[in-house]
């Protein structure tokens, strides 16, 4: 058989299959899944990205067209806007600038692109939107609450005749019992809980672990729910409440039928779960340590089960935002899933509602730079921006002199109306000594400052940009004038204190205050502590030993069996992240806390290494750290598309590195070098530029690429009569099969 005429056929294919640019993933405001959410802002923004796996595919142009009725995309012209063609790049946020829209009433709207040779691309799909009743100002809005139908992964009996149910996971919601033709009335008596203990719902399970006992009786046939009482405690006060119509949810994996008026099968029982919209397929991790995996799935799988609120909680003891946690939901949330609401009406609830701790008013100018940095959109700035600058900066309390903070006295925690809090509960803060002039409270200022520098940039208030640079400067070398022992090579906790703590160090580390000279000594004193700190304060100590080169630490920490670890919650029986390391460090702990799921933000930031380099995602970092895995892959989802990563190694000898940016962006690559290694970047023989002993590839374009190096490819490609197609370096056209 003649191999070459099929062999040209199949690299034609491609070229073949290029079809044009065509805009998906569509946003009307920052609303990107289905479901008509009423949109306050009269002129509302569209964004959309692409799909398309095409090399260096850019968007050159656009058309967006806005109608009253589908009809006039049949018939034309547009009745509310048509913008024609406009030569821009612009994918996010383009406003509305149309007839005024009819307030109530339901509008439809359409992109198509021009691409980087000048094609124009199909429509995209047909989107809708409903304008609110009274369209003025923008505002946060968001998405009804979901339901999905959960059917049982087993039913056994158990030792004392009962039936035992269990749906596989945790989640909040309730159960259903649905009756077929044959209906049999009578009474029921049902356990449900989220731990189970000898082949039984757990009714003592300790903490706020959910049980609840319900009985009633079936008297009409077909689907019947099954009462629950509500908890006054997360019903009432401060807490968020469902919409009426929701009823009572509580969380539950198990349940427990004492008595039925029928046998119960996978048909007739069933649990109802409530969640904020979700698309499971954003985002993926696997890696060659399947206890990784493991945590991932856990911490991912929190993220979504927790969000049945439709604002971050902190857990079902109390269903109330408070800043830490919301922050650590909203990193997570992002690297989950293609969703940024949520984030941003929780912030916005936050600033009208805020907690008592010093470090969560903080936590307040972290969430909005992160939702600038993830979306590129500032409207929410524009809303907060007074309020961050002049009450959560805390710069009415700062010392004369020097400029740091001065928190830790009565009279300053009268103004602030806070306390400082280290870290929660209080016996995981290390042995933190509370000064009036805090470390944490000041490592959390210098980065503050630099973040509002960013947002009054983003906002073009230059003159403050300026000011808050100089600032966070001046912060920094009063900082580490005060507070860094160079004799022991530590931060202490406060000024006057001789006590170092792992927060004290960890935060500096994680914050770039720590001079370059210095990061080594506090770097192994970091380590020295391990996890003497909460699952919310993980977040820092990851972030600080990714920062200091540390992956393998870090991977450990996230990976190990320990009392202070996600291994042990998953040993414990949850399947969604815990309060706390353990009942023990938390008596009143519960099992459905985000606050806990810190590896579903650090392994796709840190471990895949994908980041926004410009707001927005229009520039990419992709910065691998997988330390001595030799494996890791996954799918990290952005405002402007999908970023898939997959890296395979041998340590020291061979790194092959294979990603996928979105169409209108560009990434720069960094990766680990071995000097001497012969590297290959799209199958073509490169040079190399290092800096840092990292190799750094910048401005790489959207599509698919290859980037490997190997310190004994010579070697492998020896007496290899087909050099270009049997390559080590797995190129394109050794994955033929019939080569």
């Amino acid at each position: 058989m003649n191999k070459l005429p099929l062999i040209c056929a199949w690299m034609l294919i491609p070229a073949l299959c290029v079809l044009a640019l065509t805009p998906e993933n569509t946003m009307c405001e920052l609303l990107a899944k289905p479901g008509l959410v009423p949109v306050t802002d009269a002129t509302p923004e569209f964004s959309w990205s692409f799909n398309s796996k095409a090399k260096g595919e850019l968007q050159t142009a656009y058309q967006i067209q806005v109608v009253s009725d589908t009809k006039f995309f049949k018939v034309g012209p547009a009745d509310l806007w048509d913008s024609g063609q406009v030569n821009s790049a612009d994918s996010l946020f383009v406003p509305y600038q149309g007839a005024a829209l009819p307030a109530g009433r339901s509008c439809f709207w359409r992109v198509k692109v021009w691409d980087a040779k000048g094609k124009p691309g199909d429509w995209s799909q047909v989107l809708a939107f409903k304008m609110s009743d009274t369209p003025g100002a923008d505002t946060a809005i968001g998405y009804e609450l979901k339901q999905s139908h959960v059917k049982p992964v087993s039913i056994t009996t158990n030792d004392s005749g009962h039936v035992m149910v269990d749906f596989g996971r945790a989640a909040f919601g309730w159960v259903e019992l649905i009756s077929g033709e044959n209906f049999e009335q009578g009474p029921f008596t049902l356990h449900l809980g989220e731990r189970a203990r000898d082949g039984h719902v757990y009714r003592t399970p300790g903490g706020s672990i959910r049980y609840a006992v319900t009985k009633g009786a079936l008297t009409r046939p077909g689907v019947y729910r099954v009462p629950l009482t509500a908890d006054k405690r997360n019903t009432t006060g401060a807490a968020v409440l469902l919409p009426a119509a929701m009823g009572v949810v509580m969380p539950f994996r198990y349940v427990e039928i004492e008595q039925a008026p029928f046998p119960i099968t996978v048909d007739n029982l069933r649990q109802i779960a409530v969640y904020y919209p979700f698309d499971d397929d954003n985002s993926s991790f696997s890696s060659s340590d399947p206890v990784l995996d493991q945590v991932y799935d856990l911490c991912k799988y929190s993220i979504k089960a927790t969000s049945f609120a439709g604002l971050y909680v902190d857990g079902d003891r109390e269903r109330i935002p408070y800043e830490a946690d919301a922050y650590i939901n909203q990193l997570c949330h992002y690297a989950v899933d293609r969703e940024y609401t949520m984030a941003r009406l929780t912030h916005e609830y936050l600033m009208d509602h805020p907690t008592w701790p010093t470090e969560w008013k903080q936590h307040s100018i972290m969430i909005a730079w992160e939702d600038w940095v993830n979306t590129g959109n500032i409207e929410s700035l524009e809303r907060c921006y007074d309020a961050l600058k002049n009450n959560k900066l805390l710069q009415f309390v700062a010392r004369k002199g020097d400029g740091l903070l001065l928190t830790g006295t009565p009279e300053a925690q009268k103004i602030t109306a806070s306390r400082d809090i280290v870290d929660w509960p209080a016996g995981e803060r290390d042995g933190f000594d509370f000064k009036p002039v805090n470390t944490v409270i000041n490592a959390f200022y210098y980065y503050n400052l630099l973040q509002m520098a960013d947002i009054a940039h983003a906002l073009g208030k230059l003159g403050d940009a300026e000011a808050f640079v100089k600032q966070a400067q001046q912060i920094k070398i009063e900082f580490n004038r005060l507070f860094y022992n160079t004799a022991t090579g530590r931060y202490v906790d406060g000024e006057g204190s001789t006590h170092s703590s792992l927060h004290a160090n960890m935060l500096p580390l994680a914050f770039d205050l720590v001079p370059e000279g210095e990061r080594e000594r506090v770097t192994q004193f970091v380590k020295s502590r391990r996890m003497s700190c909460s699952v919310y304060a993980a977040q820092y100590l990851l972030e600080a030993l990714f920062k200091a080169g540390q992956e393998d630490y870090a991977l450990w920490l996230m990976a190990r069996d320990d009392l202070r670890s996600w291994v042990n919650m998953i040993q414990a029986g949850s399947t969604v992240t815990l309060e706390a390391w353990d009942i023990m460090l938390k008596p009143n702990l519960d099992w459905n806390h985000a606050w806990g799921a810190v590896p579903a933000n650090i392994l796709p930031r840190y471990v895949l290494g994908v980041k926004p380099r410009v707001a927005g995602f229009k520039e990419i970092w992709i910065r691998p750290q997988v330390g001595s895995l030799t494996h890791a892959k996954g799918r990290v989802p952005t405002i402007r598309g999908f970023v898939d990563v997959e890296i395979n190694q041998i340590p020291g000898a061979r790194y092959a590195l294979q990603f996928s940016i979105p169409a209108n962006t560009t990434a720069s690559v960094v990766i680990p070098w071995q000097e001497g290694a012969e590297l290959r970047i799209d199958g073509k023989k490169s040079r190399a530029v290092v800096e840092n002993n990292a190799l750094v590839i910048e401005n790489m374009s959207s599509g698919p690429h290859e980037i490997i190096w190997a310190t004994e490819l010579a070697q492998c490609e020896s007496n290899e009569k087909k050099p270009l197609i049997k390559r080590c370096v797995s190129g394109l056209l050794s994955r033929l099969p019939f080569l």
